[in-house]
């Protein structure tokens, strides 16, 4: 016989998607979110950006050099993680930090550990929390350029009802370049959607929950909820981080039960814990016990009794 059979392993049929289209995507839904932050927080904003980025790559890069590993930065996952970290970076940080938190991310959690597929938890969360626990730079938040700074109190820091909704969704507050814009994260949410790119499931479940404790925690003030809600980086990393691919659970039942304890986590922390955020802490918490809720989620194979796939 001339034709040769091919054996192989699933899975058999091929989506067509690359991890660079998927990054690519990713990328083009945080734009909104990182012009937003240039129009608010004005062109420091953009050399934030800028830097962050090009260490991410280069750190990428030059690790792959040194180890004489097949080169990566083609698949874009690089350049995602510093743009994250820049969304997650006031705009007035020192520029050395920059440099050392990205350091951190690509080759400390990602490279060592593998490369991209292989590290435990989302890089970017993982620097913010180093930073946000080493530098001080990160605890006083960047006022807006756009307007006068007096009447831009930080909601999270000083109560949620001191700055209006409308301030909170259009993002005229203080905080890091990425987090303030509501109305830009959205869109690349619903971009991410229409792509196919996420789905609801932990986006949803975090912000639901959060939503609810809030409202009860604030005496049943739905306006203060919704602004606990706004503020902050819960929206950005519910959005953009919690969704991590490798990171976060593979079932739809894995994934809500995922978003609603990162939910649980940040209320606690907001409302109780030391830090006025806790976003990154709850999502790095959930990032670790990820494995533990697929093993608890996984679907059993038909006709083989208590195993699992």
């Amino acid at each position: 016989m001339s034709q040769k059979t091919v054996l192989s392993v699933s899975p058999h049929i091929h989506s067509g998607r690359s991890t660079a289209g998927i990054m690519r995507d990713v990328l083009i839904a945080l734009l909104p979110t990182t012009v937003a932050g240039a129009i608010i927080f004005g062109a420091r904003a953009l050399l934030v950006v800028a830097l962050s980025v090009a260490c991410a790559v280069g750190f990428e890069a030059l690790f792959n050099v040194l180890m004489k590993k097949e080169q990566t930065v083609g698949d874009c996952s690089a350049a995602v993680t510093g743009l994250l970290l820049a969304l997650n970076l006031p705009a007035n940080i020192p520029l050395w930090q920059i440099v050392a938190g990205d350091f951190f991310a690509i080759v400390v959690v990602k490279c060592l550990f593998g490369g991209l597929g292989y590290n435990l938890v989302n890089p970017a969360i993982a620097a913010r929390v180093l930073m946000l626990v080493s530098f001080d730079a990160m605890i006083s938040p960047c006022m807006p350029t756009i307007v006068d700074t007096v009447a831009t109190a930080t909601p999270l820091a000083e109560g949620a009802h001191i700055v209006p909704l409308y301030r909170l969704f259009l993002g005229i507050y203080g905080g890091t370049i990425g987090e303030t814009c509501t109305l830009a994260i959205l869109l690349g949410f619903a971009y991410l959607l229409f792509r196919r790119v996420i789905t609801w499931h932990i986006p949803v479940s975090f912000i639901a929950c959060a939503l609810v404790l809030c409202f009860l925690l604030e005496g049943f003030d739905a306006y203060e909820a919704m602004g606990q809600v706004m503020s902050g980086s819960l929206l950005l990393g519910a959005v953009f981080m919690a969704t991590d691919y490798v990171t976060s659970p593979v079932t739809p039942v894995g994934r809500v039960i995922f978003g609603v304890g990162a939910g649980l986590i940040t209320v606690l922390i907001r409302y109780f814990g030391a830090y006025p955020e806790g976003v990154s802490f709850a999502i790095l918490f959930m990032n670790i016990l990820t494995p533990y809720i697929d093993r608890l989620t996984r679907r059993h194979v038909f006709g083989k009794g208590g195993k699992t796939v």
